[in-house]
């Protein structure tokens, strides 16, 4: 893309590790591309110290819009003049607005987790049984978009059961329970319809982070990790013949509603998808 003086600048703010894995700019880019916009989306590792002269200097800079991703998703909340309802709820955001010099902040990850759920599986999650592992800022999205979504009980397991706990409030109506990450799980696994991985385990991982023994072949499993796309968690579910995907497919619906969110413009999916997995395959994640 030739960049010029008109064009208009969007990008993702995280650590330099997280920044340096991300698909989101291939997908933007993609999507740019295909409409023939003069915008462009660029990576910003950006470590904690630095986050809030990082966010502050958006405006300024002519930045349009920012994903936010791990580890500063939560952090960032304090650097906006507006919040979404959704991202207040969640207390975490994935996505800045940038609206002359107001930051406004939004949230697109659990949107986006329940529109790969319903639209691409077809999962029913009402009434259903949650497990989710994790208790950071995807986790409590993924919390908030299952209580919405009709879940009858969500499960959190976390290596700080205290955090995990943390998150009943975030549950509405929905049957609470918590526990740490390398005891309970164990059995809620069994027992769970729906699993969301929202940790970054899979990424290193030799071993999935909880015991699969008693995955059932209908349970719903998604990683969302997508770098490897078949993670030890996404492996061992498929071996017992559970539904388990990574978490590309939620990443391109969240990345929708971001484009949609700076731009006014519907997103081309197709062309994003493309070229998500054309990124994939270039850097040798998919055989």
């Amino acid at each position: 893309m030739r960049v010029t003086g008109a064009t208009r600048l969007t990008g993702i703010l995280g650590g330099p590790e997280q920044v340096e894995l991300s698909l989101s700019p291939a997908i933007h880019n993609g999507a740019f591309e295909a409409l023939e916009m003069d915008w462009i989306y660029l990576p910003f590792g950006t470590r904690s110290q630095q986050l809030g002269s990082a966010i502050r200097g958006l405006a300024a800079a002519g930045v349009r819009g920012m994903n936010v991703t791990m580890p500063h998703k939560v952090a960032a909340m304090d650097f906006m003049d507006e919040i979404s309802d959704t991202a207040a709820r969640i207390g975490a955001l994935n996505t800045i607005e940038v609206r002359g010099d107001l930051l406004i902040g939004h949230n697109t990850d659990g949107d986006g987790l329940m529109r790969f759920l319903s639209l691409d599986i077809g999962a029913d999650l009402v009434g259903s049984r949650a497990l989710v592992l994790g208790a950071g800022g995807s986790a409590r999205a993924t919390v908030v978009a299952l209580a919405e979504a009709g879940a009858g009980e969500i499960w959190v397991v976390s290596r700080d059961p205290s955090k995990a706990q943390g998150l009943e409030y975030l549950a509405g109506n929905a049957v609470f329970q918590s526990g740490p990450l390398d005891g309970e799980a164990g059995r809620l696994v069994g027992e769970a319809d729906v699993i969301i991985n929202a940790t970054p385990l899979g990424q290193k991982m030799e071993e999935p982070a909880v015991s699969t023994d008693k995955i059932r072949p209908e349970t719903v499993v998604v990683d969302l990790v997508y770098r490897p796309p078949v993670t030890p968690l996404i492996e061992a579910a498929r071996a017992h013949g559970a539904i388990a995907h990574s978490g590309l497919g939620m990443l391109l619906h969240q990345a929708c509603l971001a484009f949609k969110i700076w731009t006014g413009v519907e997103p081309p999916m197709e062309a994003m998808s493309a070229a998500a997995l054309g990124a994939l395959t270039a850097s040798n994640d998919v055989s």
